[in-house]
């Protein structure tokens, strides 16, 4: 009779055990979603900033380009029209890929499987390193938008040896950042340098959570 009390005892114990540790894993999951939520509402602001700052550069920047295309077109520097233009551009991508990241935030649901959520991070990851590449391009740009006919037509040679030397490294860092600006660099000393921030961290921080999550889910 008391090994059948001893047995019903450690059961109950044991049950009492399982209940616990589920009880635990339960509250871990949800404290570890609110940090993920946290994280997430963190970088909004910066996006938001990011976007009415875009918006006026390419309100204001776009504006002054079809004025001086329709009615100064003969006068004006080819140089900066197209320089110019093509800055304008690349900021209107960069723009319409921002609002695309804050409806993905915006979509993460977290009371949703867990899969769901890391699939949306994932394309917020991927569309912010598009960002970096695509804003990156304007570097030469900068090198580029002040020249007119002018200068290479009465220019001095060592000046124009100096400006093509600027435009030529612009261009190739833009074009090595472009190529290079992937996940698989973001241990590197450079690629934290460029993304350390509200922009990159919290990200990162939330899909390692969401990680912790799915591991909770399935084991």
């Amino acid at each position: 009779m008391e090994d059948i009390e001893i047995l019903n005892l450690w059961k109950s114990y044991d049950k009492k055990i399982e209940q616990s540790l589920s009880l635990n894993r339960k509250n871990a999951e949800e404290i570890t979603k609110i940090k993920v939520s946290s994280l997430l509402s963190s970088m909004k602001p910066l996006k938001i900033f990011a976007i009415f700052v875009g918006l006026v550069w390419v309100g204001l920047g776009g504006g002054i380009i079809i004025n001086l295309f329709l009615f100064d077109f003969a006068t004006i520097s080819k140089f900066f029209l197209i320089s110019a233009g093509i800055q304008v551009l690349l900021t209107a991508i960069a723009l319409v890929i921002y609002f695309y990241q804050l409806v993905l935030i915006h979509q993460v649901d977290l009371g949703r499987p867990v899969l769901e959520a890391q699939r949306r991070l994932s394309s917020l990851k991927s569309s912010t390193l598009w960002t970096a590449r695509i804003l990156f391009l304007q570097l030469p740009l900068w090198t580029t938008f002040y020249l007119s006919e002018s200068v290479f037509i009465n220019g001095n040679t060592i000046l124009l040896v100096v400006q093509g030397s600027v435009t030529v490294s612009f261009t190739f860092i833009s074009v090595w950042l472009f190529l290079n600006i992937k996940y698989e660099n973001r241990n590197k000393k450079w690629f934290r340098l460029i993304f350390d921030g509200k922009e990159w961290t919290p990200m990162l921080q939330s899909m390692e959570m969401l990680s912790q999550i799915d591991k909770y889910e399935t084991s």
